[in-house]
C-alpha cells in the first residue's frame, strides 16, 4: 500500500475520533444561579383500576309502542266470562278500560272481538253465546270512546278452545273474548 493511501486512511480515522469526542463533550455550564430541586412530594397511593360504568343500551326494552305485541303484553287481549254468561265481569273491566285507552291513543288501529265458549252445549248455543260475549266487549269499548266503525265482532263458539281439557279449569279458559288487532298497528 502506498503512503498516500495509508496517510489518507489515518487522517480519516483521526477525523472520526475528533468528531466522536466532540459529540461526547460535556454540557455547557449554566450561566446563572442554579435553583435547587424541590423536594419530592409524597404521592397518593395508586387506586385500583375501576372500569367505567356500562353505557345503557339505547335499544328499547320490551315491545315497541303501538305494535300488536305492545297491546297483548302491556294491555291484555283477552277477558273471561262466567258459565252461560255474557256480561262483562268486574275483573275484566280494567283490562277493557286499558284496551280502550290504547285504542284511543292509536286511532288507526282496527280490531275484531272474537267471542268463545267452552265445549259444553250445542254448537248453535255456543255460537250465539260467543256472539253475545263479543258484542258485550264491543259495547264496553264504544262506551269508553272507541269508534264503533273500528270494531267488528265474530263468534267462534266452541270451535277454538285455548285449553283442550274437559274439566272446569279448561272450560274457564275457553269462556273468553279476545280482542285481535286486524289493521293499523305498527
Amino acid at each position: 500500500m502506498s503512503f498516500d493511501t495509508k496517510g489518507a486512511a489515518r487522517l480519516a480515522l483521526i477525523g472520526l475520533a475528533v468528531a466522536s469526542l466532540a459529540a461526547c463533550s460535556s454540557r455547557p455550564k449554566p450561566t446563572g444561579p442554579v435553583e435547587p430541586t424541590p423536594p419530592a412530594q409524597p404521592q397518593a397511593p395508586q387506586q385500583p383500576y375501576t372500569p367505567p360504568a356500562p353505557v345503557p343500551d339505547p335499544t328499547p326494552q320490551g315491545p315497541l309502542p303501538g305494535t300488536i305485541q305492545d297491546f297483548v303484553v302491556n294491555v291484555g287481549d283477552r277477558v273471561y266470562f262466567d258459565t252461560d254468561e255474557y256480561s262483562v265481569r268486574a275483573d275484566a273491566q280494567p283490562v277493557l278500560a286499558g284496551q280502550a285507552q290504547w285504542l284511543n291513543r292509536y286511532q288507526s288501529v282496527r280490531v275484531r272481538i272474537e267471542g268463545n265458549a267452552d265445549e259444553r252445549g250445542t254448537r248453535e248455543y255456543n255460537l250465539a253465546l260467543g256472539a253475545r260475549r263479543a258484542n258485550a266487549v264491543r259495547e264496553f269499548l264504544i262506551g269508553q270512546g272507541v269508534a264503533a266503525s273500528r270494531i267488528e265482532t265474530i263468534s267462534f263458539g266452541k270451535e277454538r278452545p285455548l285449553d283442550p281439557g274437559t274439566d272446569e279449569n279448561a272450560w274457564a279458559k275457553n269462556r273468553n273474548a279476545r280482542t285481535a288487532i286486524t289493521d293499523g298497528a305498527r
